[in-house]
């Protein structure tokens, strides 16, 4: 297993062979109160003055991300949604989107219900993003609390906008431009919704499962085919003339594992799985509660 301190692999990147440097958020930019640390802000201006694109490759639909970015002033788009989006934060300008095709969304939302799972339908990609959703079962704890902190995150009317009950989800699907369906529920029928979907959807989605067993809970994120944060981190690349090379990736889950494989550089968190930590080709740092992040760029960006 690679060390601390952001060690591993032997021979570290010169600082002008990193050129576009991808962060994933939850469990790595920020601490786990929700919080980006100084040192890890200041490390990432310093990436930054050094010429180095920094964007967020996150899970996390647009509107929930983009809040960060302005705050870091990133001077590279956001990869959202698992890389199905790509957006400038400050412009709201679409580098690049991947849909969900109307049938398939369709089929999705008809076999999600049948095993009893809460629907939320990623819309508006090209303008600030909303969430729809006909229902909310009265167990589902987890989803309440994640609409109750977006409307809070947001504020007042942008709140409500941002997250949208609507009478049927079914009667609205083809007005919609269609990014991201996420179902939510137990883990045991959750799962059997994952093996369901990926045997009758096949290569027309692709299925991110995380599972909390102490919750009894599962969220399952549906995407386009393609995508993924690997793919988005590889597209913006492209747009940039850059190559793998010279780009560096940071994260702590699975969902993170094809950008990881992507870079030149690879760098995974303390407080990542074991079986992240033990990948011989990825180096390590420490934890997102040790400023990781700020370790990481001051070894392999800023040669400190």
């Amino acid at each position: 297993m690679a060390g601390k301190g952001a060690s591993g692999k032997t021979g570290a990147k010169q600082q002008s062979m990193i050129k576009l440097l991808a962060l994933d958020l939850d469990g790595t930019t920020l601490n786990s109160n929700g919080e980006i640390p100084y040192a890890n802000r200041a490390a990432i201006r310093a990436a930054e003055e050094r010429g180095v694109l920094v964007t967020i490759a996150t899970g996390r639909r647009f509107r929930d991300a983009r809040p960060i970015a302005l705050d870091l002033a990133l001077n590279a788009p956001l990869i959202c949604h698992n890389g199905a989006l790509i957006k400038y934060a400050d412009s709201q300008e679409t580098v690049a989107c991947d849909l969900l095709s109307t049938e398939t969304s369709y089929e999705i939302v008809r076999v999600g219900k049948q095993f009893g799972g809460d629907a939320l339908v990623s819309t508006d990609p090209h303008q600030n993003g909303t969430l729809l959703y006909d229902r909310i079962s009265d167990d589902n704890i987890p989803l309440k609390k994640y609409l109750r902190w977006s409307e809070t995150l947001h504020g007042g009317e942008a709140g409500r906008e941002g997250v949208m009950h609507v009478p049927s989800l079914e009667d609205i699907l083809h007005k919609q431009e269609i990014v991201h369906i996420s179902f939510s529920g137990n883990c045991a029928p959750m799962i059997e919704l994952e093996e369901t979907l990926r045997e009758e959807l096949g290569d027309n989605v692709t299925l991110l499962a995380t599972i909390y067993p102490t919750l009894d809970f599962t969220l399952l994120d549906i995407l386009p085919p393609e995508a993924s944060k690997g793919h988005g981190v590889a597209k913006l690349a492209e747009l940039h003339g850059l190559t793998h090379e010279s780009v560096m990736t940071m994260g702590d889950n699975f969902n993170d594992l094809e950008m990881l494989e992507y870079a030149g550089t690879a760098v995974v968190m303390g407080n990542a799985d074991a079986k992240l930590l033990d990948r011989e080709d990825f180096y390590s740092t420490l934890s997102n509660n040790e400023n990781g992040v700020a370790a990481a760029i001051e070894r392999f960006i800023l040669n400190v």
